[in-house]
């Protein structure tokens, strides 16, 4: 589990696309404590390390700090991941420890959707980012409700019509890979997962169960 206080972003080393996904290794600084089959989140996509390096170890492609993680086919086609390249930035969060402290939300890191950017504009000094609300997703979204976007915790400032707004302080911006997203770009997309679990309860009333 996650809480989406992105700890600072990545950048992608290599691609490597196999027959059944794709594998993706990621520089990282002040990782100290990776290790094999830990669960970390990479734009809010949640993934297993498989293998990795401490600062001081050399690997294939220079040395550095790095971990890698594979895609599998589903994971591909329902995230933007499949798409990046290397020297791209992404948002990197490693689980939650069991006595850790909770800033954010419950996040799962298991992506719902892809939504779009279709405004950004500078309000003092934070910014205000309007994103597209996918088909059959608007009735998980509230005024004043928890979302995840590439792995951030973010609350619905507005949300109106097929759009919905969100704040971002200058330290999200300047921590996260906001700061480089333009309109038209995707964004992953998380629901408040407690959401999921009332419309399920409510389906089952519904039906009688």
């Amino acid at each position: 589990m996650f809480t989406g206080i992105v700890e600072g972003t990545g950048t992608v080393r290599q691609r490597t696309e196999t027959d059944d996904g794709l594998r993706l290794r990621i520089g990282v600084d002040g990782f100290d404590d990776l290790h094999h089959g830990q669960s970390i989140s990479v734009s809010g996509v949640c993934l297993t390390v498989e293998e990795f390096a401490g600062g001081g170890d050399e690997g294939d492609d220079g040395g550095g700090e790095w971990f890698e993680v594979f895609l599998a086919s589903e994971t591909v086609a329902k995230t933007y991941l499949g798409e990046v390249e290397a020297g791209d930035a992404v948002n990197v969060e490693r689980a939650m420890p069991a006595d850790g402290r909770f800033d954010g939300h419950v996040v799962q890191g298991h992506v719902d959707t892809v939504a779009e950017v279709t405004g950004i504009e500078r309000v003092g000094e934070d910014w205000r980012f309007a994103f597209a609300i996918p088909e059959d997703h608007g009735d998980y979204l509230v005024d004043k409700g928890s979302v995840t976007l590439d792995g951030i915790s973010l609350t619905v400032a507005e949300k109106r019509g097929d759009e919905f707004d969100v704040a971002i302080i200058p330290t999200t911006y300047e921590l996260t890979t906001l700061s480089e997203k333009s309109v038209g770009d995707p964004v992953h997309l998380e629901v408040d997962v407690i959401a999921k679990y009332v419309e399920n309860m409510l389906d089952g009333y519904a039906a009688g169960d």
